[in-house]
Order: C-alpha cells, then sequence, then structure tokens
C-alpha cells in the first residue's frame, strides 16, 4: 500500500499516538483513541498498525499527520538516560 498521497481520514489531528515513556520502559499507543499497547520499539509500533491494517506503516512513523509523538522524541522508547546501565534494556 502506497501511503504517499493517503491521508488520515477525519483530519481531525494524527490517528496515531504515540503517548510519552513510561517509568518501567516503552510508550503506550493508541490508534484513534483505542489502546494498541506498549511499544517498545519502532518494531512495536509498526506491527500494532500492521494489526489496525496499515500493512506498510513503517514509512507513516515521520508523518505528523499519521503519528503523534507525545512528550519525547520520536523513535525513543526508554526513559533511562544514556549512559545508565540500563539504557536500551527491554523490561516486560
Amino acid at each position: 500500500m502506497n501511503h504517499e498521497n493517503a491521508q488520515p481520514e477525519d483530519g481531525c489531528g494524527a490517528p496515531i499516538v504515540v503517548q510519552r515513556a513510561t517509568g518501567t520502559g516503552g510508550r503506550r499507543v493508541t490508534i484513534r483513541a483505542r489502546n494498541a499497547g506498549i511499544a517498545h520499539s519502532d518494531a512495536d509500533l509498526v506491527e500494532f498498525l500492521r494489526r489496525a491494517g496499515l500493512p506498510d506503516a513503517g514509512d507513516l512513523l515521520d508523518d505528523p499527520r499519521w503519528v503523534e509523538w507525545q512528550d519525547g522524541r520520536p523513535h525513543e522508547y526508554d526513559t533511562t538516560p544514556p549512559g545508565h546501565m540500563d539504557h536500551g534494556a527491554v523490561i516486560r
């Protein structure tokens, strides 16, 4: 599916919201206000979007019409500072 010319349906903001990182790692993801899960990586996020019917969602992650990254840098899922012994660890 080519998303170059595709646009979100309702035009009321991005339908995909990646919330701030949690204290235990990962970011909660909602799709059209429905909980999709906790993403610990872009791969997790893309999988949630695939399950929601967007098979080629990887190219949408940097499009603000589709994805809103709240309180933090896009593509960062860890709350521990770089250099900390737990930085980058996936806690499940």
